[in-house]
């Protein structure tokens, strides 16, 4: 299916040639939650796989004083398997913007980024110091980056062929590093489902608890041996007529 348009930035070091056209992905993959559901995560993922063969739940409610009724106190709610689609494969092709540069080893002045920006917008507009007229000037996310792009051609060529240039910023002389630009377009991307281990998705929870109560609820029954469960790691708990993100990372436990 299509992807939303997203700006993405690699960050690594290719320490040995033979690297250059690998790319190790690390997924992070954000899954919606509806609501009256929850994840549960064991420390074992034969506990898991245990919950999810059973299939169907009876949780007692510590109800207290809010619910009369004896039939309320106890809720059925259905256990499978978390399934996420993961990358398998990834195809990116890269390309060398002629117009544009980056732009790192930035100093630390303590000024705002904006402010920051217009100072190197400015060094680098003035043909005295190989520079041209910019047309554009932004930060790469977090990375301490900016990319720089000149409305003519060939002033991205010969900054990055000198490699570091001195700027001068508030009458201090700060050393930078220009490198090229390199716009990367994922023209293949092949998604594979992969279970969580240790990870069971509970569905048909009503709403009759408080948020907090519920969760707590949750946790206490499917940690209990005596119902098939086992030591729980985590859990994260959506009331009915809400939605959730759940956010995966790799397992590295």
């Amino acid at each position: 299916s299509a992807l939303p348009e997203k700006k993405m930035i690699f960050k690594g070091l290719v320490a040995n040639k033979e690297d250059m056209n690998k790319l190790m992905l690390t997924p992070e993959i954000q899954y919606p939650l509806p609501g009256g559901s929850a994840l549960i995560t064991f420390e074992k993922a034969e506990v898991a796989q245990r919950i999810i063969e059973m299939k169907e739940h009876v949780v007692e409610l510590s109800c207290g004083g809010e619910l009369e009724e004896l039939d309320k106190c106890r809720v059925r709610v259905q256990a499978v398997p978390m399934e996420i689609p993961v990358p398998s494969a990834l195809e990116i092709r890269l390309t060398q913007s002629s117009r544009s540069i980056l732009v790192s080893d930035l100093p630390s002045l303590g000024i705002p980024e904006e402010a920051l920006l217009d100072k190197l917008e400015l060094f680098f507009s003035k043909t005295k110091n190989g520079g041209s007229e910019v047309e554009s000037r932004e930060f790469w996310g977090d990375s301490g980056q900016m990319v720089l792009t000149f409305t003519r051609d060939g002033v991205a060529e010969r900054l990055i062929e000198r490699g570091h240039i001195q700027v001068l910023i508030e009458r201090g002389k700060y050393k930078v590093k220009i490198s090229p630009c390199m716009i990367g377009e994922i023209i293949d991307l092949q998604l594979q489902p992969s279970r969580c281990p240790r990870t069971v998705l509970l569905s048909g929870i009503p709403d009759v608890l408080g948020e907090e109560s519920m969760a707590d609820t949750l946790e206490i029954h499917f940690q209990k041996a005596s119902r098939g469960g086992g030591e729980v790691d985590a859990l994260a708990y959506v009331p009915a007529g809400r939605t959730g993100v759940a956010v995966f990372v790799e397992d590295t436990g």
